[in-house]
């Protein structure tokens, strides 16, 4: 019997065919990852993370300067999490879809572990029925399309392969896997991506995620810990949970939330880390704002005055506010020499809740 299961499952790893009934495969992860996963969980007795996206590929005026940082350029401290997107890996080419060589993400990523700091990755990959990118959301068959049995399901099964030889060649010099914490299918409460509420069921969601993760697993990929991050849309811990994959194939919970007002800003976080804080109670897991900000930072005493007072109380592992785009004008999310937030800034640096890379440097991996 064993042999007869062995080889069904050979084979459906052969013709990319996996069923999203089963329940998912599971794979021992490196050691370095089960550090990370052991340390995440003391993290908030300590402080809160503080990450920032692509922080060391560009900035405001600058692109690609070695050892450069915004952050780094107000506050002296790299940011103790770095976030990066490998959409277009799915696609075998060179660039991601912010043109920045995938060589150069991996070198940064690398950098950052041997650093001492945290890595997580986002994948906004392009639509695999239209040909249109990740927010491409007008067609409701797209994750159909993906499912086994769908007419994209094979494609499909190549894209993930194509991701999972990307993470599989995050290494260091002497063949440790980076360990990094991957967000798939985020924001999916809303509907601007075709993975997104209004364009899938809550079963086509699930199955998604599980088959996503079982490719992964297939292929190896043993440097991961997993992420679920709705946006701000759930009102209740049941609604936060209703397309939830399962505790077996989610190690950390978070939610995305950005400020376009300060009172709708204030009312969508507060609801949001209420409930983030109850799910991860109950379901013993990680809990982070996995993306936030405020665009162009225009209030003064944004990081002291509303941030910190928001997050203090829970028991965050990191918080991570979004890119600073070079080719974007006003569309940044942490401060540069001279912004209007920078010494507000300075001044959430200096509290010793809020982490960076040297407070956390050596804590996360042993």
């Amino acid at each position: 019997m064993k042999k007869i299961n062995w080889i069904v499952g050979a084979l459906a790893f052969i013709m990319g065919t996996t069923s999203c009934n089963q329940a998912p495969a599971q794979f021992e992860r490196t050691p370095e990852t089960e550090a990370l996963l052991a340390n995440l969980k003391q993290i908030p007795s300590t402080g809160i993370m503080y990450g920032h996206h692509d922080d060391p590929l560009y900035g405001i005026g600058w692109e690609g300067d070695p050892g450069r940082s915004d952050v780094k350029s107000v506050c002296g401290d790299y940011p103790a999490v770095m976030s990066f997107d490998v959409g277009h890996i799915e696609l075998g080419k060179k660039q991601s879809l912010d043109n920045i060589d995938f060589d150069i993400i991996r070198n940064e990523i690398i950098a950052q572990y041997e650093r001492g700091g945290l890595n997580t990755i986002s994948w906004h990959l392009d639509n695999p029925l239209t040909g249109g990118d990740s927010w491409d959301n007008n067609d409701s068959t797209v994750v159909a399309s993906v499912l086994p049995g769908g007419v994209n399901h094979v494609m499909f099964m190549q894209w993930v392969d194509n991701l999972s030889d990307y993470l599989n060649s995050l290494q260091t010099a002497d063949g440790t896997k980076v360990p990094v914490i991957f967000r798939p299918w985020h924001e999916h409460t809303g509907s601007w991506f075709w993975w997104g509420q209004d364009l899938c069921s809550d079963q086509e969601y699930k199955d998604l995620w599980l088959m996503t993760y079982d490719r992964l697993k297939q292929n190896g990929v043993n440097n991961l810990l997993f992420a679920y991050s709705p946006g701000i849309e759930p009102t209740t811990a049941e609604e936060y949970l209703m397309r939830y994959p399962g505790n077996d194939v989610v190690d950390i919970l978070g939610f995305d939330a950005y400020e376009y007002s300060r009172e709708q800003y204030l009312e969508s976080m507060s609801r949001s880390l209420r409930i983030l804080d109850e799910v991860g109670k109950a379901n013993d897991k990680i809990i982070a704002v996995t993306e936030t900000g405020f665009e162009a930072i225009p209030d003064s005493t944004w990081w002291t005055e509303t941030l910190y007072p928001l997050i203090e109380s829970y028991p965050l592992a990191f918080v991570v506010t979004w890119r600073n785009a070079r080719e974007i004008d006003n569309h940044y999310y942490a401060p540069y020499p001279g912004q209007v937030s920078a010494d507000n800034f300075v001044e959430y640096y200096n509290n010793p809740r809020n982490l960076f890379l040297t407070d956390i440097s050596g804590k996360l991996y042993n």
